[in-house]
């Protein structure tokens, strides 16, 4: 009736980061982390994360001809057979119940989507370095690495001369995905001319400690939504923030906890967040203080705020940006709105597939590597946070803006005038650095 009291356990238990775990072979077991690192732990984990053994990037084959299609409608349709197509495939090799199978606008509207990103690069490229330096482009998770080749032949059919000048890099944490991305590279005749222009390095972009002093462009497509955060409570009369932690019990049990003390990466966040924004953003204890101490006498009335999740892994990334890429300039892609979060501020949607159903759960502390933890991004926060980490400047638009201005929208139009490129992903924004 009742949950156990595992104050005693907790306190007595070690406390283990994800990077100490990264070489477990198995789940954890009587210790403790940050909410953070669990997060990451279950996300990135070599052995039993969900992006290292878990995922599977849906591919839908050959690329849909818009222009035949009578409306959204049919597209929805032929996307759908598709996408029972391609996991009847999967399961006559190898069946599964529990397959986690996602889709990005990349595979999506290939090669229309990749191809307007190389006229950004390309446009930019010639204004502001060619013809004194390479165009070198990074990409953070690459997926199957589609975007990467989409590009690569934009530039290599449509601007030779840039072509010549340009080096690709893909920073890859799961080892799964690197091979992957490998093996697509030198798949056909077209992508094996691209080898020589391209590398592959796996490893975490928060293991970087090179300098990368040449101008670059920094490509980071839907990857912010699967870093990990912290969890913040706060005493709704004090306003002391805590923060969050989770105890694992010997069994594989979840308990949460929050302690008044936060460490300094969390620390850092809420200082640098303040400072960057005026204290102006979304907040549990965003009600006036009197009506928070109203409440707080009310019977059974909860002692603390609801979470806030912040995005600390997130300012280690633009750390990273500003300290190893001085000459970068960021391109990335994310949802600032989600569908299903759990209770929260900036929460997340904690979401598994079973027999090809998407299944939603309410916490984050579920089986580790079988579960999307995926968070939205406040783009008006991570928009200043990123201006004042690496002093560059910076433009925020919609999915549709961007992709009006660079895609060749005709080429994704329905027979009925409607345009799945535009009208999809209504709910992600688009940040570059001007």
């Amino acid at each position: 009736m009742w949950p156990s009291d595992m104050t005693k356990d907790y306190q007595n238990s070690p406390m283990v980061t994800s990077d100490q775990l990264r070489t477990r072979r198995e789940r954890p077991r009587r210790v403790k982390m940050l909410t953070r690192d669990f997060i990451e732990d279950s996300l990135y984990n070599p052995s039993y994360g969900y992006f290292s053994k878990q995922a599977v990037i849906f591919t839908p084959g050959e690329p849909f001809e818009f222009n035949n299609l009578q409306d959204e409608p049919e597209f929805s349709k032929l996307l759908g057979e598709r996408y029972t197509q391609f996991e009847d495939k999967l399961d006559e090799k190898h069946p599964n119940e529990s397959r986690q199978l996602w889709h990005t606008p990349t595979e999506l509207f290939r090669p229309y989507y990749g191809e307007a990103i190389a006229r950004y690069l390309i446009e930019n490229y010639k204004l502001l370095q060619y013809p004194y330096n390479d165009l070198i482009i990074y990409e953070m998770g690459a997926g199957n690495g589609t975007l990467m080749l989409n590009i690569l032949d934009y530039i290599r059919d449509t601007e030779p001369s840039v072509y010549d000048r340009t080096k690709f890099k893909i920073i890859e944490i799961s080892s799964s995905l690197a091979k992957l991305q490998q093996q697509h590279l030198m798949q056909s005749l077209d992508s094996k001319g691209h080898h020589s222009k391209v590398e592959i390095i796996n490893k975490s972009i928060f293991e970087w400690d090179q300098l990368v002093p040449s101008p670059c462009y920094f490509l980071a497509m839907e990857v912010f939504d699967n870093f990990a955060h912290d969890s913040i409570r706060y005493d709704p009369v004090t306003e002391e923030p805590l923060q969050g932690t989770v105890f694992i019990d010997k069994k594989g049990d979840f308990y949460e906890f929050y302690e008044p003390h936060i460490d300094p990466v969390a620390s850092r966040f809420l200082r640098v967040r303040h400072a960057a924004t005026g204290g102006s953003y979304s907040h549990p204890l965003n009600s006036s203080k009197i009506l928070r101490k109203l409440k707080a006498i009310m019977p059974f009335a909860p002692n603390l705020s609801q979470p806030e999740y912040i995005p600390t892994r997130l300012m280690q990334f633009f750390d990273v940006l500003g300290k190893y890429f001085p000459g970068h300039r960021l391109l990335t892609s994310d949802f600032h709105d989600l569908p299903d979060t759990i209770r929260g501020v900036n929460a997340p949607v904690v979401q598994t597939r079973y027999q090809r159903r998407t299944v939603p759960v309410s916490t984050p502390f579920v089986h580790q590597g079988y579960f999307d933890i995926l968070f939205p991004t406040d783009f008006n926060v991570m928009e200043l946070m990123y201006r004042a980490i690496t002093g560059k400047l910076t433009r925020v638009l919609t999915h549709e803006e961007f992709l009006r201005r660079w895609a060749y929208v005709e080429e994704t139009q329905t027979k009925n005038g409607e345009n799945p490129l535009l009208t999809w992903y209504k709910n992600a924004s688009v940040l570059t650095t001007v």
